[in-house]
């Protein structure tokens, strides 16, 4: 995968979780939203279980990670497209 597509990736999920955040906020609140193709996959309660399954899902394809917050929460490295090599 080129930079380009993982920046694509990134940029599709990120838009994706603000759409739905207005909507997931009551059910997850304070969860990590697995992002992967535009789409929400899971809502798991810490860091290393939403990486855990994501890369046994996921290996060597990028996904993003956002935390289900309406404060912006800067996750460092999950906050953009991972690719779980």
């Amino acid at each position: 995968m080129t930079e380009q597509e993982v920046r694509d990736q990134v940029e599709k999920n990120y838009r994706a979780f603000q759409a739905l955040l207005p909507t997931i906020i009551p059910l997850y609140q304070d969860k990590y939203a697995l992002m992967k193709d535009g789409v929400a996959v899971g809502f798991y309660s810490t860091l290393e279980d939403v990486y855990m399954t994501a890369n046994q899902f996921y290996r060597d394809q990028p996904f993003s990670v956002q935390k289900v917050t309406m404060t912006p929460v800067d996750l460092g490295f999950f906050s953009h497209a991972v690719s779980s090599r």
